[in-house]
């Protein structure tokens, strides 16, 4: 791009690792990264902020290399001792981990946004890019299943996405509003491109889209929206996409997933193990491995898609 500002919408591990590329390939603070909140929940009295910890921790270089998500070198006695006196430890905190968690909650109860604090933690942990919440109203993600309506991280963490999915809800959308910084970020005019990065499309990217107005400010941006793809080889690389889409009744496919978009985004990202669906997609498409083992596949991932919306823009 031609030093413009890059607005990115993502989940957790695999939209944060195109995140790390896109901030390395956009220097000096031109990446606003717009995070999922759906997955927010109250949990030993704290206020814990999964995807935005993920963001937090692997564009500072802190996260932990074998999982993605949580801190590297975490230690556990806080979770040994309360498993000792018979605590709730289906949802691990390392101890490390628990700072952010104590200081978040302390923050939000005396008054700070949400925003306001990812914005600091962001800058504390050394990070360039500017971190947002999709909303700093609570919109709390749902899942209706054949074990009954679970909030969200007792269906993903608690029951390991075990239960059959039949519908998702995103409760408090209908009323929330897009985190001022969002709106601030759609209308600035050295926006180039928006990125929809290769996270869930329906537990990360869709609560997202279901704040309210979001999807006309991304429209109204005037810039090229591109979704990279989340399945390679038509199949998700980690986490229940596929499961998901198997149980909605939905193709398992990239195809589906443009379609899932239609109307929002103008190019579309497939693994190079999709190419044969090109001729399919009824938009420009660009042809890239997408698959992200060390950070210099992030870069080259974010690179190219950042070259492909060069394309859109000509």
């Amino acid at each position: 791009m031609n030093g413009g500002r890059i607005l990115a919408l993502s989940g957790g591990v695999g939209g944060a690792k195109l995140a790390d590329g896109l901030m390395h390939a956009c220097p000096g603070g031109r990446l606003t990264l717009v995070v999922n909140t759906g997955d927010d929940f109250n949990h030993l009295g704290l206020h814990i902020s999964p995807d935005i910890d993920t963001a937090l921790y692997t564009l500072s270089g802190f996260s932990n290399p074998q999982t993605g998500w949580g801190r590297r070198d975490e230690t556990w006695s806080f979770m040994q001792a309360l498993e000792q006196l018979g605590g709730d430890t289906w949802f691990r905190l390392g101890d490390a981990d628990l700072a952010l968690h104590v200081e978040r909650t302390h923050r939000l109860a005396a008054g700070a946004s949400l925003s306001e604090i990812t914005a600091e933690f962001g800058t504390r942990l050394g990070i360039s890019a500017q971190i947002l919440p999709m909303s700093d109203d609570p919109v709390r993600t749902r899942v209706s299943t054949d074990m009954g309506e679970l909030d969200f991280q007792h269906y993903f963490v608690r029951e390991q996405c075990r239960p059959q999915v039949r519908r998702i809800e995103f409760s408090g959308a209908e009323t929330a509003r897009p985190a001022p910084g969002v709106v601030r970020a759609l209308q600035n005019g050295d926006l180039d491109a928006i990125i929809l990065c290769p996270s869930n499309p329906y537990l990360s990217i869709a609560p997202i889209l279901a704040v309210t107005g979001m999807r006309a400010l991304l429209r109204a941006a005037g810039v090229p929206v591109i979704a990279v793809s989340p399945l390679v080889g038509g199949q998700a690389v980690k986490g229940p996409t596929t499961k998901i889409m198997n149980e909605l009744g939905l193709s398992v496919s990239a195809l589906q997933i443009v379609q899932d978009y239609a109307g929002l985004i103008d190019g579309f990202v497939l693994d190079s193990r999709d190419a044969q669906l090109r001729d399919q997609i009824d938009l420009p498409v660009a042809i890239v491995d997408t698959l992200m083992h060390s950070p210099l596949d992030r870069q080259r991932v974010a690179q190219q898609t950042l070259a492909f919306a060069t394309t859109l823009r000509a």
